[in-house]
């Protein structure tokens, strides 16, 4: 019998992390939060039903970095969702992981400290702290699911989640988002292809098995029950925008022959704004318009939007980072975001509620 080694090669070490169910007990659900949740998934599901009349929009910045000035942008948002709450139904964008085309900062969770150690433990504190806070303040959460063993940690505090256009086509994360308990959002692919996006909501309606982990953080076979509530978002992609009105109309005409759900989400950002964050209120003029003139599937938006306009690479002393500047995507500042949502909301006052009658 040999000796040689043929188990773990490449890996250094491994770390038992907390498990899902300790992280809520020391983190647990409080009944504001919950009833913020459970209310916040109700207003979008009847936004998908089509019985609620208003659109849903996730906003806020394209990672979070700083939990106080995430905190600040949240006060500012809840306002801002109030005054606004009759025409429109602002969730807060909380995006804890980035999936990256080859290296870089992976989110809050990976690596909280931006100093590449890894605290992981320390991140899902961080992000699970910032869930109750936000949820507590009264705002529904948004973010995108992206590593499959997350969910378990932080899913009970998501209204709505995104499914990104790298990890859409991912078998892994069909069936994850096939037991999701909140609706989903599939982004189309970088390529702006549609079909691995139909392909994942026809796989995401259906029961999966999988395995995965319970709360108590053993490996398990998971078997889910389907998630009706998944739909498609509009990202643009081979440097070209998809959230014209021709580009609308074939993707209701692909939704439509494919049997799934014609419910259209448009994210601003990405190619739609030629990565541009300055032209995203310009997508959102033209988004207003298309439903002014009669368009029915557009059922919801999603901005990436910040305290302050532009974006920041992470510097070497951290103490030079700006504050309220995004460190990956570029975001428009609060000022333009406000304005946005207010034009949005006075121009489609008075039309929405006549699509349900449609």
């Amino acid at each position: 019998m040999t000796n040689v080694q043929v188990e773990n090669l490449n890996i250094e070490s491994q770390h038992p992390l907390i498990t899902p169910g300790e992280l809520k007990g020391k983190l647990p659900l409080s009944d504001a939060a919950r009833d913020t949740v459970a209310a916040g998934r109700d207003a979008v599901r009847d936004i998908l039903d089509r019985k609620d009349h208003r659109l849903f929009v996730v906003l806020g910045p394209c990672s979070v970095h700083d939990v106080d000035a995430a905190m600040e942008y949240a006060g500012r948002l809840k306002k801002l969702a109030d005054e606004v709450s009759d025409t429109l139904v602002l969730v807060l964008r909380v995006y804890f992981e980035k999936p990256r085309t080859t290296v870089g900062w992976k989110g809050l969770i990976n690596d909280p400290y931006m100093n590449d150690t890894f605290k992981i433990e320390d991140g899902l504190h961080i992000a699970r702290k910032l869930l109750l806070d936000v949820a507590e303040l009264g705002l529904p959460a948004a973010t995108e699911a992206l590593d499959p063993i997350t969910p378990q940690y932080l899913q009970d505090l998501i209204t709505w989640s995104a499914i990104g256009a790298r990890t859409t086509e991912s078998q892994t994360h069909r069936e994850m988002s096939s037991g999701l308990s909140s609706p989903v959002g599939f982004k189309n692919g970088t390529d702006g292809s549609l079909e691995v996006a139909v392909n994942a909501m026809l796989s995401v309606q259906h029961p999966h098995r999988f395995l995965g982990i319970d709360n108590d953080g053993r490996v398990a076979l998971t078997t889910t029950r389907g998630n009706p509530y998944g739909h498609v978002v509009l990202r643009g992609g081979g440097g070209k925008p998809n959230y014209d009105s021709v580009s609308v109309a074939l993707a209701e005409q692909a939704l439509q022959k494919a049997g799934v759900s014609t419910n259209i989400m448009v994210d601003t950002s990405h190619a739609n704004s030629n990565k541009d964050p300055g032209l995203q209120p310009l997508v959102m003029e033209n988004i207003t318009n298309q439903i002014l003139e009669g368009n029915q599937s557009i059922v919801g938006l999603m901005v990436e939007s910040h305290l302050k306009f532009g974006n920041q690479k992470i510097p070497e002393n951290l103490d030079d980072l700006e504050y309220g500047v995004s460190i990956t995507d570029g975001c428009i500042a609060w000022d333009t975001t406000e304005a946005s949502i207010r034009s949005m909301a006075d121009k489609l006052r008075e039309v929405l509620p006549g699509r349900l009658a449609k």
